[in-house]
């Protein structure tokens, strides 16, 4: 790589599977492929280029002005380049009309002198998988992210009129979305997802798909995809769908409950069958550093004021960290899995949150379990929702932070989960997260005028 904005090709041309992209390009009759990436709280940027640019990409990257992205980089070092990885290439199904189609390459962020960006949300993970890698392992995550359907008023606007009056489980005609769901599935399928399940939740116009685990990247790279191909293909159908995690109160929010296990070349490292819960002492160590550092890591798997309206007892999202087997009041679940299966789900995350990030700062908590061979403790059998102050104590079990200001708090005060996120990254985001909590604090709800405007 030269000094300023020229980049130099590279020496060896392109990849074999840089290859196969712009053959598939040519044999899908692909006209604009769009380049993307996000920013540090989650949201899809893309370039879009024409087809013929992607060779160009593939070879010297695509300039980007980094200091308007949310999170990156100071005007006075905007210029960064974009690196398509050739793995994430897929034929958006929607963008098609017949003739000819659109496609997309999720891409990495570099500096002007070929570095990897550090701020990037995708390079943070990777660095954190690096660390993952060197231990000798792989991360499996399998995420079930949540959305609603809503109605659309005359203007198009969105509403929260749920689309059907479904519940959990429901079929039609209760559940009317089912054929918005199944087109939903069908356009995953065709982008190479492998759905596993799809049904309607518990509240009205809530529903989730489970797509097959993969490893953790890749898990991340579906995430966001997935989110992109619920709100297109909503809106194809004239509704809105939301990843918001609770639109409307005292009911059921939204959730992304993620099963996480590490596989060596033995196989699956959480795997013991001689264990109760046919877990290795491996997987009790990683979840140890989860449960030890759940309160920091909270902020950036629950990133809104919106979050905390969800991580609230009584609508079956986790308030109190422990882990049970049987008990969905626990941060974690162990479901009733064994051998290459074995794992355990963490019940916090929400669809709102950088999938990128939430991955990295999980991970890293879990790994600094293992360094440190941190004890879970026991499981928690009871209804904790049903304890009280003095038998929280008696159990030594704490709770997740019941705000987003709170959770920013804890995140600057654990070393651990700010290591994973790197310092660039959580200045960052702690600078965007206190601007929403002291916008949220000082705006003056809908809610504040019907309770006290005319009462003092």
């Amino acid at each position: 790589m030269t000094d300023g904005n020229i980049a130099t090709t590279k020496e060896e041309g392109l990849s074999k599977e840089e290859q196969e992209v712009l053959d598939e390009i040519e044999r899908e009759n692909v006209d604009f492929v769009r380049l993307q990436f996000t920013d540090i709280t989650g949201t899809v940027k893309n370039v879009s280029v024409p087809a013929h640019q992607v060779e160009k990409a593939f070879d010297e990257g695509i300039w980007f002005d980094g200091s308007s992205i949310e999170g990156f980089v100071r005007i006075q070092e905007s210029d960064m380049r974009l690196e398509p990885d050739p793995s994430t290439f897929t034929v958006l199904p929607w963008r098609s009309d017949g003739d000819t189609a659109s496609a997309r390459l999720i891409c990495d962020v570099v500096n002007t002198d070929g570095t990897p960006f550090a701020g990037g949300p995708r390079q943070v993970l990777k660095s954190v998988l690096a660390d993952v890698e060197e231990m000798g392992y792989t991360v499996s995550i399998g995420p079930e992210p949540e959305f609603f359907l809503f109605e659309k008023d005359e203007e198009g606007n969105a509403t929260t009129d749920p689309h059907d009056t479904g519940g959990y489980f429901d079929l039609a005609p209760k559940d009317l979305a089912s054929d918005v769901r199944r087109e939903i599935i069908f356009t995953l399928e065709e982008m190479g997802f492998e759905i596993e399940a799809s049904h309607h939740e518990v509240a009205d116009g809530q529903h989730e798909i489970n797509f097959k685990y993969d490893d953790a990247l890749s898990a991340a790279d579906n995430i966001a995809t997935f989110r992109a191909v619920v709100r297109a293909v909503a809106e194809q159908n004239d509704i809105h769908a939301t990843f918001m995690p609770k639109p409307i109160s005292d009911i059921n929010g939204s959730g992304m409950h993620s099963h996480i296990s590490l596989f060596d070349d033995e196989g699956n490292a959480f795997a013991d069958d001689d264990d109760e819960f046919n877990l290795s002492e491996t997987a009790y160590h990683f979840m140890g550093g989860i449960l030890e550092h759940a309160q920091a890591f909270t902020a950036v798997t629950n990133p809104t004021v919106n979050s905390y309206k969800r991580l609230v007892p009584g609508y079956e999202a986790p308030v109190y960290v422990a882990w049970s087997d049987v008990n969905r009041s626990a941060l974690i679940r162990v479901p009733d899995a064994a051998g290459t299966s074995s794992r355990f789900e963490i019940r916090s995350p929400d669809p709102s949150c950088n999938p990128y990030l939430a991955l990295a700062a999980i991970i890293q908590a879990g790994l600094d379990g293992m360094e440190n061979e941190i004890d879970p403790g026991d499981p928690v059998r009871e209804d904790i929702y049903e304890f009280d102050e003095a038998k929280l104590d008696d159990y030594g079990i704490t709770t997740l932070p019941d705000s987003l200001g709170h959770a920013v708090d804890a995140l600057e005060e654990d070393e651990v989960v700010r290591e994973g996120l790197g310092e660039h990254v959580t200045e960052k985001f702690v600078k965007a997260k206190r601007a929403d909590w002291a916008d949220y604090r000082t705006h003056v709800s809908p809610w504040e005028k019907e309770k006290y405007l005319e009462k003092f």
